[in-house]
Order: C-alpha cells, then sequence, then structure tokens
C-alpha cells in the first residue's frame, strides 16, 4: 500500500509543522504552492526548505501543481468553491507529466504535500491527492490535521476498478 499525506501549515509555528511531520514519518514534504511565499515566518521556500532538512525531511516544490494565479484570485472574489474546484481540476487535467513525477516520489518515499489551507477540504492539495489515486490504484491519501490530536484524517479508499 502506498500512502500520500497532505498537510497545511495554517495556524502552525514552524517547530508544530515539524513535530506533527516527524511523528508521522515522513521523508519528503513536496510543496505544492504556485509561489513558495509566506507572510508566516519559517514557511517560505529557503527558510523552510533548511528547516526540514535540519530534521532529515527532504523538500521539493512542485509549482506546476499549485493553483494559477488566476483560478486563485477569481477565487477570492466570488467564493465560489464549485466553480473554482472545477477550474483547478481542468487545470490538473494539463499536468499529467507533473503528476507522474509527483507519483514517482511517492512510490519512494513518504511524501507529504505542503500548502497553506488547514481544512483539506477546502485546498488544492486534496486534489492533487486524489488524482494521484486515479493514476494508479491503491494509493491512500492521508491528511495531517489538529497538532494537539496528531490526528490522521484517511481518505476513503478509491475502488478497484
Amino acid at each position: 500500500m502506498i500512502e500520500v499525506f497532505t498537510i497545511g501549515y495554517e495556524g502552525l509555528t514552524p517547530s508544530e509543522f515539524t513535530a506533527i511531520l516527524m511523528r508521522a514519518g515522513i521523508e519528503r514534504i513536496v510543496d505544492v504552492r504556485e509561489l513558495a511565499v509566506s507572510r508566516r515566518l519559517g514557511f517560505a521556500k529557503t527558510a523552510l526548505s533548511t528547516s526540514l532538512l535540519r530534521n532529515s525531511i527532504a523538500y521539493t516544490h512542485v509549482p506546476a501543481l499549485g493553483c494559477p494565479r488566476e483560478i486563485r484570485h477569481a477565487y477570492r472574489e466570488d467564493l465560489n468553491w464549485k466553480r473554482y474546484t472545477k477550474r483547478f481540476c481542468a487545470y490538473l487535467d494539463t499536468r499529467h507529466s507533473d503528476l507522474e513525477k509527483l507519483l514517482e516520489l511517492v512510490r519512494r518515499e513518504r511524501c507529504c504535500l505542503l500548502c497553506y489551507e488547514a481544512d483539506f477540504n477546502f485546498c488544492h492539495r486534496l486534489f492533487v491527492a486524489e488524482r494521484l489515486r486515479s493514476f494508479a490504484l491503491g494509493i491512500r491519501v492521508n491528511h495531517l490535521i489538529s497538532p494537539a490530536q496528531d490526528r490522521v484524517v484517511p481518505n476513503r479508499e478509491l475502488a478497484a476498478a
């Protein structure tokens, strides 16, 4: 069984974030933000990758799997989640080679997809993870949440076709 994890750093300190990853045995963070910048201290690309490396967690940024600016900005304007989802999923349909590369990483290492949003139900990383499952049956998606409870929320497994 191949597993992939997701996490959002919203509301976390860098040390809480790293502790969650370490408890889950994460070997590599795959940053799926289009722009690996943050107003939150410690979560911009250079600071984050340096901090993770100190804890033996590798870092990979895959901007092509981030949500494009035009889609993000349209969502900020209309807050229409259904439209956002449709547009982002259509965009993902154009990213097959990037998803294939991600799948290879996930097969080799215990990876966790990173974005900002705490609630995976309202973050594009959910769709990236789900798309991986459509590329390879048997992948289990887990969402790391709630630092106080160290919870992992597993997605339902995709039924074998």
